[in-house]
C-alpha cells in the first residue's frame, strides 16, 4: 500500500546540563497506512477510524503519547494534515470499507471517508 497519514507534530527536547535554543521543534510525520488485507497487522488498516474524526485528531492526548513513544520525545501537539495516497491504495481502502459498512455505522463509503478523514485525502498519482 502506497499511502500515509500525514501529521504536523510539535515536540520538545529536554536535556540535562546543556541549554537548548530552540527547545521546541516542528516536523511533518508520515505514518504508513496499513493495507486492509495485511496479515502483519489485521486491525492496523482501521487507524483512521480509531484516531481521526472529520479530518482532525479525535484524541490528541492519546496520539501525542503514541507519537511520542515512537519518536522518543515529548510531543506537545499533533495535528492531522491528510491521507496521502495513490489511486490503487484508495481503491483498496474504499473496497474494504464498503465490505463492512456496519462497522462504521454508515450507509456508504463516501460517508465513512468524510466522517473520519473529512476532505483531507490527497491522491498523489
Amino acid at each position: 500500500m502506497n499511502a500515509a497519514y500525514v501529521f504536523r507534530v510539535r515536540f520538545r527536547l529536554d536535556a540535562t546540563g546543556v541549554r537548548l535554543d530552540p527547545r521546541e521543534f516542528e516536523t511533518v510525520l508520515r505514518v504508513p497506512a496499513v493495507a486492509p488485507d495485511s496479515d502483519d497487522d489485521p486491525d492496523g488498516w482501521l487507524f483512521f477510524r480509531d484516531n481521526l474524526w472529520h479530518g482532525a485528531v479525535s484524541d490528541e492526548r492519546h496520539l501525542r503519547e503514541l507519537v511520542g513513544n515512537r519518536l522518543d520525545v515529548d510531543v506537545t501537539s499533533v495535528a492531522f494534515a491528510e491521507l496521502e495516497t495513490d489511486t490503487a491504495s484508495l481503491t483498496a481502502l474504499r473496497e474494504a470499507i464498503g465490505a463492512d459498512l456496519d462497522e462504521f455505522n454508515a450507509t456508504n463509503v463516501d460517508e465513512v471517508l468524510h466522517k473520519y478523514l473529512g476532505s483531507s485525502i490527497r491522491v498523489t498519482d
